[in-house]
């Protein structure tokens, strides 16, 4: 079985080194390189195998990350890219997705997810880890494969039932008094909130009130 090249570029030297110790345990894939910043660029020619997976650190302390994919890109016009990140900001991976990207990992997750992750990529697929399954990436992911330049909206993004809970939780109810107000049950209010905060991009009830506010005042 033919191995999956990677580049790999992380700031951080602790969780660099634990990352290529994963993969490289794994015999279908090889670490070719490593860098920490946009010193990558410089180095390509060097390497004796050409990537076809780019792992990158969305969040580089002294590169800007989309600015040095699309060096990358240039040079790797066939390589995939896979942002890494702890906690995803929505316009980050917006951003993110727009410049090209093809999958996107927590790196807190397990090892079987980096490597489904990155054999999905490799083949070509787009990929989120199943914590953020149908959420905004997702959505923005399959608008910009349809070549549209408008983004999803939160009417598009959430069910009825969803919208009837976010208006709830923006009049401060708790998920008590949502469930008897929708004649649901408490675990049922309990799965729309987590929905609503992955589809939302956002990670408390708070910051849904915030959000509903924000839209009401536009």
């Amino acid at each position: 079985m033919a191995k999956i090249h990677i580049l790999l570029i992380e700031d951080n030297r602790l969780l660099q080194e634990g990352i290529v110790s994963m993969l490289d345990s794994q015999s279908e894939f090889e670490v070719v390189a490593r860098f920490e910043d946009s010193d990558a660029v410089r180095q390509l020619k060097s390497l004796a195998l050409s990537p076809e997976v780019v792992l990158m650190d969305l969040g580089l302390a002294r590169t800007n990350t989309l600015s040095l994919m699309a060096l990358l890109q240039k040079e790797l016009p066939l390589a995939k890219f896979i942002a890494m990140d702890m906690i995803p900001d929505q316009i980050d991976i917006i951003e993110f997705v727009k410049a090209g990207g093809h999958g996107f990992i927590l790196k807190n997750a397990p090892i079987e997810d980096w490597i489904s992750t990155i054999k999905a990529v490799a083949r070509g697929e787009k990929v989120l880890p199943p914590s953020l399954t149908n959420s905004l990436f997702m959505q923005i992911a399959d608008s910009i494969s349809q070549h549209s330049d408008t983004l999803p909206t939160e009417s598009i993004l959430l069910t009825q039932r969803e919208r009837d809970v976010v208006k709830l939780i923006a009049d401060g109810l708790s998920n008590k008094e949502i469930a008897e107000s929708l004649h649901i049950a408490t675990f049922t209010v309990k799965s729309h909130v987590h929905n609503i905060l992955e589809k939302l991009a956002l990670s408390t009830r708070l910051q849904i009130a915030a959000y509903i506010r924000k839209q009401e005042n536009e």
